[in-house]
């Protein structure tokens, strides 16, 4: 069920600031009440400021190997699996200073995560590039720090600095380099499997493992925990 509030929430802390505080669907407007759009809010208790979810892998019933005009609008279901969408993620990042965190699992049902002190993309004329700040381990390690800097390449736009497209190598989209130490946007392998083209987070599994669960939130960093 979507809950809706009665203003005009940018993100999902607004959301908790208006009286909400169960995980689950809402609906906000990154660019005024003209823009409406679901996202899944991660209420947790562990941070002061509450977390808006762009983008969550955990079960392979999305597939994410789709084309630029796809990944720009976003696709799936807030409820399940989904990708925001980078004009989102723009429209959120460009008025606002966000901390980035990225929450994974194994099939063994370990779990570890990797933040970063502040997280923004820019807009599509430059290539929705990402850029991000310092790390912070939470038994992941580092593997996003590579690709910062990078624009979004997709299997029908390439923006990475390989001589290949990338997406098309890794069967995926991402911010590319040459081409990722991780790969979120990939295959959904339940484990082992093919370099590089599952959903790696190399500095934790390796480029041949696959990992049941990742999500990628966002947190105002204003408030800090």
């Amino acid at each position: 069920m979507v809950v809706q509030s009665s203003l005009n929430p940018v993100d999902c802390n607004d959301i908790y600031k208006s009286g909400f505080g169960q995980n689950g669907v809402y609906t906000i407007y990154p660019a005024g009440p003209t823009s409406p759009v679901q996202v899944f809010c991660d209420m947790s208790i562990y941070s002061n400021a509450k977390w808006t979810v762009i983008q969550k892998r955990q079960d392979g019933s999305v597939n994410f190997y789709r084309k630029w005009d796809e990944y720009k609008r976003g696709f799936g279901s807030a409820a399940g699996e989904y990708w925001l969408g980078l004009e989102t993620m723009h429209l959120l990042t460009k008025t606002r200073k966000y901390v980035l965190r990225v929450d994974m699992e194994d099939f063994e049902g370990k779990k570890v995560f990797a933040q970063y002190s502040t997280f923004s993309v820019g807009p599509e004329a430059e290539g929705y590039k990402l850029t991000l700040g310092d790390f912070k381990d939470g038994g992941a390690g580092d593997s996003l720090t590579y690709q910062n800097g990078q624009k979004f390449t997709t299997l029908d736009k390439d923006q990475d600095v390989n001589s290949g497209n990338c997406a098309q190598i890794y069967w995926g989209a991402f911010w590319y380099k040459d081409c990722h130490y991780t790969n979120p946007n990939g295959i959904y392998a339940w484990g082992e499997s093919t370099f590089g083209i599952g959903i790696n987070w190399q500095t934790w599994k390796g480029h041949t493992y696959s990992l049941k669960t990742i999500t990628m939130k966002i947190r105002p960093v204003t408030e800090q925990k």
